[in-house]
């Protein structure tokens, strides 16, 4: 028996909820990301509404002025969420993508250590800068700085706990945490406000309520057990969803300061009110995201559940934002007046072209993109989010250039957001014909590991004819086609002789490869793509799996097509028929049941699968390398991310020398090549 099973296999917490992500059935996914979503929706209403009659109270309280002050210092604490958010996320990720307990552990207690060094450098940032803070944004006593700093301390370490209920998919008690902090933050102002105490009262409410929540949030028994290493946090996965969520934060926030700085007096008070509106609608996406993100991380394998959960997700995201923006148009614009009361002006009749109206649309529209970003982010680290943060950027630019009104400030959102998700979702739909098809089976058999050197001379055996190796081919017939891999002198000239013609490609593979030998047989043959690029890209019109290029390729030929690539397949085809030495096909992928694509054998593969699929079998030997980061590389997955990262590696490349390095080696000759 294995002694581990019991911390491997999914297990049931005390509130029901299961503490491993299985990959499941596409209709078990869907099925968690609904009742996640029921229960994270259900406490955002509570949350939001709550949220909202406080401000509401608050607002008529203190009146536009005050309440523009403690509206402004509460989004100076949400602007320090980007960490807290960026720790949420790390730790549900990791959490619900390591199957033990013990792993989980290691986690936790690793990002909370970490997480308090953060908030506690962050405290001290802001106590610091308290004098210049207080007068930019016009604020009555530096007293209230130095509260979001004490609060600052205690909310950057809350983001490791939610995340490790989050990684749990314990719903309900993260709900619970969440509705406490809002209770006892509006209880506090309520008492404090009826003490006379002013804004004052209501930011140390504010404190308060983050203090309570971190100090409950206690962690189940998962990790109640002592720590062993999984898979781990790394620092680019820290850097990436604190990059993500800067933008994310700011894109919410830093309209409501900016027009605080530009808006003295009662229109900042105005435009906070409108945003109470905008928030509603995104705290309610985000709860959706918010169950979505874990599941998708859990089941990172199974792509045809991810697909699942994205479309589920998003169809929860467009039905919240349409009953929102449904409602605020239906409204009569009396309501609103009743509702803010008589000292918040919201002028204006008609409901398309109201404040509120464009400030929801506006946020539903970001909604949409934060669905997509999320989900490429559970799935891998995913550089939308410095498209995101560019975003932000834009947006505080806008509102500096276009400030005219309120209503030119939320016009400018609007536009940039509805860019944003154009930017999202164009490579998400140009990535959909690389999907993987939906495939069963066990997926390809691994024979042995291979070493990477050896995969490096076979590829290199295929591309030794090619006109690059002109002038030097003669003296290294024998170090290419009768190598000796366990030379290192020799293993380290044939990488440099390969990387002469294959450097850039070989380079965007994911660091953490795994070489092996694999068996490929028919029924492997939906998962084989071609080589994304050239003219595979005009012959597969997309596709490039290698059934739809065969299928091509024999219309093709039938129509007897003079193209030099139709007629090189064509000697190929007649060339594999007869007694021929085996050779490699290198391929890559994510795992065994995943999409693989050739990178190195094409031609050969679409000639020897245009006779029969046995053929193929029997001339070949397939050198597959297996990472489940080969998302990231833009020859097995296109898309932005990926093509970002290809583009930042292009820049690299300029300062390689792949042919000065080659020359080096070969001069003088190698004894072995003499």
């Amino acid at each position: 028996m294995n002694p581990n099973a019991a911390e491997v296999a999914p297990a049931q917490l005390s509130d029901g909820s299961l503490a491993v992500a299985a990959s499941g059935s596409p209709l078990a996914l869907q099925s968690r990301v609904l009742s996640g979503s029921a229960i994270m929706l259900v406490s955002s209403i509570v949350v939001g509404f709550t949220n909202f009659g406080y401000n509401l109270i608050v607002a008529r309280t203190l009146g536009a002025v005050d309440f523009g002050h403690a509206a402004v210092v509460y989004t100076a604490l949400l602007l320090l969420s980007c960490v807290t958010l960026s720790f949420q996320l790390v730790c549900s990720k990791f959490v619900a993508q390591n199957h033990s307990f013990a792993a989980k552990a290691a986690v936790y207690k690793k990002l909370r250590l970490q997480a308090w060094l953060a908030g506690i450098v962050l405290a001290l940032a802001i106590a610091l800068a308290n004098g210049p803070l207080t007068g930019y944004l016009h604020l009555p006593s530096r007293t209230l700085m130095l509260l979001i700093a004490c609060g600052g301390a205690f909310y950057v370490p809350l983001g490791v706990r939610r995340g490790l209920m989050q990684g749990l998919y314990e719903f309900r008690r993260l709900s619970i945490n969440f509705i406490v902090e809002v209770v006892v933050k509006t209880v506090g102002a309520f008492l404090l406000l009826a003490l006379g105490l002013g804004v004052l009262g209501v930011v140390i409410a504010m404190v308060a309520s983050v203090v309570v929540a971190e100090l409950i949030a206690i962690p189940s028994v998962a990790v109640r057990v002592p720590p062993r290493l999984g898979l781990k946090p790394t620092f680019f996965e820290g850097l990436n969803a604190t990059i993500f969520f800067v933008g994310q934060v700011l894109i919410n926030n830093v309209d409501i300061v900016l027009v605080k700085h530009f808006f003295v007096g009662a229109e900042s008070g105005l435009y906070a009110v409108v945003s109470l509106v905008g928030r509603i609608v995104f705290i309610l996406c985000w709860s959706v995201v918010s169950s979505m993100f874990p599941i998708s991380a859990g089941s990172r394998g199974n792509v045809r559940g991810g697909r699942v959960v994205l479309s589920t997700a998003f169809g929860l995201v467009f039905m919240v934002t349409s009953v929102a923006l449904f409602g605020i148009w239906v409204a009569p614009h009396g309501l609103w007046k009743a509702i803010f009361g008589a000292g918040f002006n919201l002028g204006g009749a008609n409901p398309y072209t109201s404040l509120l109206f464009l400030y929801a649309a506006a946020t539903g529209i970001y909604s949409f993109s934060v669905v997509l970003m999320m989900y490429e982010m559970s799935r891998r680290i995913a550089n939308t989010a410095w498209l995101q943060l560019a975003t932000s950027a834009a947006v505080v630019i806008g509102i500096y250039l276009f400030h005219r009104n309120l209503h030119q400030v939320i016009v400018v959102q609007l536009v940039l957001m509805t860019a944003l998700l154009a930017l999202v979702a164009l490579p998400l739909l140009f990535k959909r014909n690389l999907e993987p098809p939906l495939s069963g089976g066990a997926g390809v058999r691994r024979l042995h590991r291979v070493n990477e050197d050896e995969v490096i001379s076979e590829f290199l055996k295929n591309e030794f004819y090619e006109r690059e190796y002109d002038g030097i081919r003669g003296r290294l017939l024998q170090l290419v086609y009768s190598p000796d891999l366990d030379n290192d002198r020799e293993n380290t000239l044939r990488r440099a002789l390969l990387f002469r013609r294959r450097g850039r490609m070989w380079r965007e593979l994911p660091s953490d490869t795994e070489w092996w030998e694999i068996e490929l047989t028919r029924e492997d043959l939906d998962r084989l793509r071609a080589f994304p690029r050239s003219h595979w890209l005009r012959l597969s019109k997309g596709t490039f799996y290698m059934t739809d290029v065969v299928e091509k390729l024999k219309k093709l030929s039938e129509d007897n097509d003079g193209r030099p690539f139709v007629q090189k397949i064509r000697i190929l085809n007649e060339k594999l028929q007869r007694p021929v030495p085996e050779t490699a096909v290198v391929l890559i992928a994510q795992n065994e049941k995943g999409p693989l694509t050739i990178i190195e054998g094409n031609h050969r593969m679409a000639a020897a699968l245009m006779v029969s699929p046995e053929l193929m079998a029997s001339r070949f030997r397939f050198l597959c390398g297996f990472s489940p980061r080969m998302s990231e590389c833009c020859w097995y997955e296109t898309d932005l991310g990926s093509l970002w990262r290809y583009g930042r590696n292009r820049i690299k490349d300029l300062t390689r020398d792949d042919d000065a390095q080659l020359a080096n080696m070969l001069e003088p000759s190698p004894k072995d090549a003499a």
